[in-house]
C-alpha cells in the first residue's frame, strides 16, 4: 500500500472545507445544489482543479461556474483562514461530466434491457 503524496492530502483538505463553505457559509442561490465531486492539486501545490457536479443539466451548470466565479475571493479567503497553508492554490473550477456520462449509459442499457425483453416475448409468442 502506497502512502498518499502532500498533494493529495491537500486535496482532500481543500475538498472537504469548499464543501462545508457551500453547506453552511455561501448563499448564492447558483451554487445550492453544487457538489465537490473531487480537487487534483499540481505536484507544487500551485494549482487546484476543482470538479463538481450539479443537477439541472448545462443551465444549472452555467449558473454555478458564474456563482463559483463570483464568490472567488470569499473562497480563497476562507480557505486560507481554515487550512493554514502557506500558499492557497489558485482554485480552477470544471464541471464533472462523469454524472452526466454515467446517467447516459444507464439509459442506453435500460433501453437495450427493454428491447430485449420485448424481442424475447414475441418469440414466445
Amino acid at each position: 500500500m502506497r502512502p498518499f503524496t502532500r498533494a493529495e492530502r491537500v486535496s482532500g483538505l481543500i475538498q472537504r472545507a469548499l464543501s462545508e463553505l457551500l453547506q453552511k457559509n455561501i448563499k448564492d442561490p447558483r451554487l445550492e445544489m453544487v457538489t465537490i465531486t473531487s480537487v487534483k492539486m499540481s505536484r507544487d501545490l500551485r494549482i487546484a482543479k476543482v470538479y463538481f457536479s450539479t443537477s439541472g443539466g448545462k443551465i444549472s451548470k452555467d449558473k454555478a461556474i458564474k456563482g463559483f466565479q463570483n464568490a472567488f475571493g470569499y473562497i480563497k479567503r476562507s480557505l486560507g483562514n481554515q487550512l493554514g497553508l502557506r500558499y492557497i492554490p489558485d482554485l480552477n473550477f470544471f464541471y464533472d461530466e462523469s454524472f452526466d456520462y454515467g446517467s447516459h449509459i444507464d439509459k442506453v442499457l435500460k433501453s437495450i434491457k427493454i428491447e430485449n425483453e420485448s424481442d424475447h416475448q414475441s418469440f414466445e409468442k
